[in-house]
């Protein structure tokens, strides 16, 4: 995939295009925060544009197979802990009551500081 931008990226251009070789593939992109925001960032490349960078941090569960509930019941996944019905991790892919989806993160170009990606 490529990446176009018809406004223009300014000073950012060929580093934009650059990080947007990347869509689909795994990396790690430092920025100039601090705390631990400054520890880098890991996820796949889902979005480049001029102003961010959107990488999915988190992948979530897959959809709960609707015959599970009758036939699959729950089934051991790991020491103490259980699947319910697909849904994946403990209590039922819930965290505190809520479902798990995933997560995104949205990345200001111009608070980049380190872009690290696989050499091959």
């Amino acid at each position: 995939m490529s990446f176009c931008c018809n406004n223009g990226c300014g000073e950012n251009s060929a580093f934009v295009r650059h990080i947007s070789r990347f869509i689909g593939e795994t990396v790690t992109i430092f920025t100039t925060s601090g705390g631990p925001s400054g520890c880098g960032f890991s996820g796949t490349i889902i979005s480049v544009n001029c102003d961010f960078v959107r990488l999915v941090t988190h992948i979530g569960p897959p959809p709960a197979n609707p015959l599970a509930e009758n036939i699959c019941g729950e089934c051991e996944i790991g020491p103490g802990r259980k699947d319910y019905m697909g849904q994946g991790g403990a209590e039922g892919g819930r965290k505190g009551g809520y479902p798990r989806v995933g997560s995104v993160c949205d990345i200001p170009v111009d608070r980049i500081a380190a872009f690290c990606h696989n050499a091959v």
